[in-house]
């Protein structure tokens, strides 16, 4: 048998010597692309993007106009902002998604679900603000501010009719959904003096904030106790329409509605009969199905109502805390670690 010239040899060495060392030197591999299809609430300054290139200078962060999106994702790596079916499938070296919203029920599409992609959302860092918002419409309905706003246009002073006024300390916030938001939720209604029980279906641990907890398939069980229900939990399949007539019914008469989550976890027209009938005092709702709330609904022309166009998750700090997430889950992927706020793809959240 004849031996190789070494000239042959000499390039077999180079071809097997380079396929190993960009095995073993990740810094011989192509940088990570990540593309930002969009970056939340607000705009990115020059001075955060230089800090996010600074942080992972191994990563190559684009940031495309419109008209070039399609073409840059199809050799992402990650994505953060939203991304549609058909990009996944054009983007075949895809690992990671971050989504700019608490809720994932959008981006849970086949391509993403049945895939190894992983997908993180914002679930911790919007709690803080939303929570605030579910108070705003609480306190908007127990000092009958709604009521003071519509006499303010015709300058009436009357007070007389605002009556009755309800104290929250001593009476009972029953949360439905105790996560980043519904945590929030207890610690402000504990500071209120109000007693609080958490619905959810994980074990809670031990807080201050916490009298006791139940799971979902006690709900009905604790409402009946509830001056106010605060609805914080996610939109799933086992979520949806959760309050209907039976759970509505089974609340205390004269008890306030706060839904500041998804609008597909409860029934409208089911809570404006309740509503229409006195069974149920008030609702604050920060979010409906449909959405937006179409003209002539009946929630639209009710007493002790409060609607706001799902604006409970803006605030004027929640920029920084998006570019925390951005931060901290860059530097993880660029050095192969687990990310934070990984969505369960199977539970929805």
């Amino acid at each position: 048998m004849k031996s190789l010239p070494l000239r042959v040899l000499l390039v077999c060495t180079f071809i097997t010597t380079s396929a190993w060392s960009a095995e073993t030197d990740p810094s011989l591999l192509p940088p990570k692309k990540v593309v930002f299809t969009s970056v939340g609430p607000s705009r990115l300054t020059e001075r955060e993007i230089s800090e996010l290139h600074n942080l992972a200078p191994s990563l190559n962060l684009v940031f495309p106009a419109r008209d070039k999106m399609d073409a840059e994702i199809v050799d992402a790596d990650a994505v953060i902002g939203n991304i549609t079916p058909a990009q996944v499938r054009s983007a075949k070296k895809l690992k990671w998604v971050q989504v700019n919203s608490a809720g994932v029920e959008n981006m849970l599409f086949p391509e993403i679900k049945n895939s190894a992609i992983t997908l993180t959302n914002i679930k911790i860092i919007q709690g803080i603000e939303i929570a605030d918002h579910a108070f705003a419409l609480l306190l908007g309905l127990t000092r009958r501010i709604d009521l003071a706003m519509k006499w303010k246009e015709t300058e009436t002073w009357n007070g007389v009719e605002f009556r009755p006024l309800y104290e929250l300390r001593g009476k009972t916030a029953v949360i439905v959904g105790v996560g980043g938001i519904g945590t929030q939720i207890a610690v402000r209604a504990k500071a209120f003096g109000m007693n609080v029980i958490g619905v959810d279906p994980k074990d809670l641990p031990f807080t201050p904030y916490l009298d006791r907890s139940v799971w979902p398939d006690r709900l009905d069980e604790v409402l009946p106790e509830a001056d106010v229900v605060f609805v914080s939990v996610p939109h799933t399949a086992q979520s949806e329409k959760m309050f209907q007539s039976a759970q509505f019914a089974k609340m205390k008469e004269g008890a306030f509605f706060i839904c500041v989550s998804r609008g597909k976890i409860y029934d409208a027209m089911v809570l404006a009969d309740a509503l229409k009938s006195g069974h149920i005092q008030g609702a604050g709702l920060d979010v409906t199905d449909p959405e937006p709330l179409p003209k002539g609904h009946p929630l639209w022309k009710m007493d002790r109502v409060i609607i706001t166009p799902h604006i409970a998750g803006r605030s004027d700090t929640e920029g920084p805390r998006y570019l925390e997430i951005y931060k901290e889950n860059l530097v993880r992927f660029a050095r192969g670690e687990p990310l934070r706020h990984t969505v369960d793809k199977e539970k929805g959240y």
